[in-house]
């Protein structure tokens, strides 16, 4: 089953995974909400989805597979740059990561581990990706993640913590840094979709 908020990405998967001859295609989806629906009504052994979709992300995605206990396989297949989507989505459970980057053949070569049960990922740290990035936080960094995710501008934070807005910065690079994402947009996004996890 694939789902890509591309039109031209579902036909190309599409057309290149049956050109195979190894597997059959039971669906192409625009969104993850399809997907899901689509793969509890016809379970497919493996999935192969866009990380950006136009309604939810990769890993809403894994998590509403998980807590639907729905065992499909899957592969995410991105253009997204950095390790961030990477830790993410071996932390939520996917089987194989492929960048848009690729040459297309590793979509194959995915869908063919995966199919025989083998996680198919880039060479990277594993443990580093795997390991809580909460846990290595301090207080005063989950403090200020908290406030974060409460929606707390840099002045609402330094003014009610009692620091300065350059301290306020300085500890917001060291949460980033840890929790390897770049903005607190993606750093919020971690934390509501770690604790959705955790519930």
């Amino acid at each position: 089953m694939i789902a890509d908020k591309s039109p031209v990405v579902r036909s190309g998967l599409r057309d290149f995974i049956a050109r195979d001859g190894r597997f059959e295609v039971l669906g192409v989806h625009p969104n993850g909400g399809d997907f899901i629906e689509a793969v509890e009504a016809q379970p497919a052994d493996i999935g192969v989805i866009g990380w950006s979709l136009t309604d939810m992300t990769g890993g809403e995605v894994l998590s509403a597979l998980k807590r639907r206990h729905i065992t499909t396989r899957l592969i995410i297949y991105t253009g997204e740059p950095g390790k961030d989507v990477l830790r993410q989505a071996v932390r939520l459970g996917a089987w194989g990561f492929i960048s848009k980057s690729d040459e297309p053949e590793m979509v194959v070569d995915t869908i063919t581990a995966v199919s025989r049960g083998r996680m198919s990922l880039p060479y990277v740290d594993l443990q580093a990706l795997t390991s809580d990035p909460f846990g290595e936080l301090t207080s005063r960094e989950r403090e200020l993640l908290t406030a974060l995710a409460n929606g707390w501008t840099n002045l609402q934070i330094a003014s009610r913590i009692g620091i300065s807005r350059n301290t306020v910065k300085y500890h917001l690079k060291n949460l980033y840094d840890k929790l390897g994402v770049s903005n607190r947009a993606m750093a919020v996004a971690l934390y509501m979709q770690t604790t959705l996890d955790q519930r």
